[in-house]
């Protein structure tokens, strides 16, 4: 059987934001182990040039549930970022995340396999199909994201490991 866009997309997002959203559940009990405000960790960056913890949180969201409505729509529009927000709204967040992306259906996202999407960043405008959208574009950019939100709080002293980042994998059933 062949795999479709709803395959590619809504299930491999899933994995992922649930293992964000559990790697961020493990960094609320690290604080509250350790004595450490969680609050500390919004605006912690990796180095002085990349974005801060609260930017890949929400960069997670907007990649992961706004590129499976960019399919729909053709329009990659996610809602304008909030900014340094408390660690629990960033919890609350990757929540919403969870919610929207298991609302989506099959029988909405594989009708937009083949379909146009354009997408304007600055100046520059890039020509996809979906697939390549989702493939090249989004979860490139949402794994990326979600992967440095896990450094930080790994740089920080959370206690994760590379199973907090895969979650639960998707494994054939016997």
């Amino acid at each position: 059987m062949a795999t479709s866009l709803y395959d590619l997309s809504v299930p491999t997002f899933l994995q992922t934001v649930r293992a964000v959203a559990g790697f961020l559940d493990r960094a609320a009990r690290h604080c509250a182990e350790t004595g450490v405000d969680a609050d500390d960790f919004v605006n912690a960056r990796l180095f002085d040039d990349m974005a801060p913890f609260h930017f890949q949180i929400e960069a997670t969201w907007h990649h992961s549930v706004w590129g499976v409505e960019a399919l729909k729509t053709g329009v990659f529009a996610p809602p304008a970022l909030v900014g340094p927000v408390p660690f629990a709204d960033l919890q609350a967040m990757i929540g919403k995340a969870e919610v929207a992306l298991e609302a989506f259906t099959p029988d909405e996202v594989d009708p937009c396999a083949g379909k146009d999407l354009d997408l304007q960043i600055g100046p520059r405008r890039l020509a996809f199909t979906s697939e390549t959208f989702i493939l090249s574009f989004s979860l490139p950019n949402f794994h990326f994201h979600a992967v440095t939100a896990y450094d930080i709080l790994r740089s920080r002293g959370v206690p994760l490991g590379k199973r907090d980042y895969e979650g639960r994998l998707r494994t054939r059933s016997a």
